[in-house]
């Protein structure tokens, strides 16, 4: 019987099929979604922050896009998955409070996006699918079998 694994925020999963995966709460967060089209390995990370190098605490690798998205690619390359043959899907990036000062014009989810597309660029993954910004909050499931990264608006 296929199991759905659950991801945190700031937390990462890999499975194999029939398995699946699943992470609530796709603010400001991204979940990116990577699998290898082949062997069908899968994994999602959910990403709350763009840059490690902005925290000083940055312990956590799954938090930041710069080092959860390379280290999911890692996780799945253990598994037999080869890069190459990878690709994502991505969802999140909302700006789900209005500022007031300029400062806080380039909102968290905004650049959690960039972010991530520039993580997955240099990594040579491309993005098939992207359902980012807006104003509301994402649940996400995806089934690495198939490739679905079915998506529920909140």
């Amino acid at each position: 019987m296929a199991e759905i694994f659950k991801v945190g925020i700031a937390d990462m999963n890999v499975c194999r099929p029939p398995d699946s995966i699943m992470t609530i709460g796709l603010g400001s967060c991204v979940g990116i979604a990577i699998r290898d089209k082949q062997s069908k390995v899968g994994g999602l990370v959910h990403v709350m922050l763009p840059d490690s190098h902005e925290v000083v605490s940055n312990t956590n690798i799954a938090k930041f896009a710069d080092t959860g998205i390379p280290e999911l690619v890692k996780k799945l390359e253990a598994m037999g998955g080869i890069r190459s043959r990878m690709v994502a899907k991505i969802a999140g990036g909302a700006k789900m409070f209005a500022f007031q000062s300029k400062a806080e014009l380039a909102s968290v989810g905004d650049r959690n996006v960039e972010a991530t597309k520039k993580a997955l660029a240099a990594l040579r993954i491309p993005i098939i699918a992207e359902d980012t910004g807006a104003n509301y909050g994402r649940t996400v499931t995806f089934f690495p079998e198939t490739g679905d990264y079915e998506i529920k608006a909140v």
